[in-house]
């Protein structure tokens, strides 16, 4: 299989990933990235498997005439040959970049592209192992839009000497189980939730541009309308068993997914001010911001949303943070003391979980169909 241009044009994953093969003909200082992409910890992008046999068996027929739209939307592919820099691509000094921001921002870089390639993966081996039609030409058009997307982040770190061994990540990476319904719930809010966080810098920086340091913000928008796409795909496939949102064990998972991504989100966030900073963007804000769009969203098909308004919500999402900074801690200091401290942080981080958890839900109706197209 020849490699084409670029990945940006690829219409495949397997297209897009041989087009970053063949970019890796210079030596890089790897090894850094990579690593941080291989960690498992509760803030870091996981790799998934599930059975597959039975998202095969998934019968669309139930939101037949929604499926066909998107789907036909997204075979049109509306963002092919965005994502390859061009003249919007200004020069980016890396020498010249505070250090700490630099770091953060990599970091942050790092964490995007392995969340991109993770959907990849999980999308690539649906289609591989599927035989269902209309399931295998979702996930296929699914993973070449993440493969487009960790291609063009590996882009933009290999202007600073690194990269994310793809191939290596797929190969070495622990692979966590979930059952089909949890990939779900978890893969939509991550979906949605990566629109709101996208939309709301892009949105930012439009009225901003003197906080746009680096040009990989330009191209927001679009990403995130793919994000937004391949959340309405979980939309409809939840829609098609009405036990998956209605159920009462089911409503008390959604709110467990809730809880763990938006606090996820709050963690991993306020563990990069610098990065914020420099985006002139305050960080409990924007917090707050991509919850209430998310929230707002997931109307179309959770019968519940957080009260990120509760007096008790923003306390325990700063322990949580706080928790998670001794548990960083005492796991970098080792012997018995780390080992202490490392323990009374993951009980503290339980607790502030619980006390989360707990916050009454609001409860909203369900609209009969839940496509929505991008309002922000």
């Amino acid at each position: 299989m020849n490699a084409p241009v670029h990945s940006a044009f690829a219409n495949t994953a397997e297209e897009a990933l041989a087009a970053q093969d063949a970019l890796d003909t210079q030596p890089m200082t790897s090894e850094m990235a990579t690593e941080v992409a291989m960690q498992n910890t509760l803030l870091t992008p996981r790799f998934y498997t599930t059975d597959f046999d039975e998202m095969d068996a998934i019968d669309v027929s139930p939101v037949r005439d929604e499926w066909d739209v998107l789907i036909g939307q997204m075979k049109a592919d509306p963002n092919k040959g965005h994502f390859k820099k061009n003249e919007d691509w200004d020069t980016v000094d890396w020498d010249g970049m505070e250090p700490k921001l630099k770091a953060e921002f990599i970091d942050f870089l790092i964490s995007s592209c392995t969340a991109e390639f993770s959907g990849c993966v999980l999308y690539k081996e649906m289609k591989r192992r599927g035989a269902n039609e209309d399931i295998t030409t979702l996930f296929q058009l699914m993973a070449r839009d993440e493969a487009r997307h960790a291609g063009f982040i590996n882009d933009a770190l290999r202007e600073a000497g690194i990269r994310v061994n793809l191939g290596f990540l797929t190969q070495q990476k622990k692979y966590t189980y979930f059952r089909p319904k949890f990939i779900y719930y978890a893969t939509y809010l991550s979906e949605k939730i990566g629109y709101a966080r996208y939309i709301t810098i892009f949105r930012h920086l439009e009225e901003h541009p003197e906080h746009r340091f680096h040009p990989i913000f330009k191209w927001f928008r679009e990403w995130c309308n793919d994000e937004f796409s391949h959340g309405e795909a979980f939309a409809l496939l939840m829609k098609t068993d009405p036990k998956l949102t209605e159920s009462f064990g089911n409503k008390l998972w959604i709110k467990f997914f809730l809880t763990a991504v938006y606090s996820t989100m709050w963690v991993r966030d306020h563990q990069r001010p610098v990065f914020h900073d420099a985006l002139g963007v305050d960080t409990t804000w924007y917090g707050q911001e991509v919850f209430r769009k998310t929230s707002e969203i997931s109307k179309q098909v959770f019968p519940l949303t957080l009260d990120i308004d509760h007096p008790r919500w923003r306390p325990n999402l700063d322990r949580m943070e706080a928790a998670s900074r001794q548990v960083a801690a005492g796991k970098a200091k080792g012997g018995i003391t780390g080992t202490a401290s490392r323990v009374a942080g993951m009980a503290k981080a339980a607790y502030a979980f619980v006390s989360l958890y707990t916050i009454p839900a609001k409860k909203n109706a369900v609209p009969d169909s839940p496509r929505l197209e991008p309002a922000y």
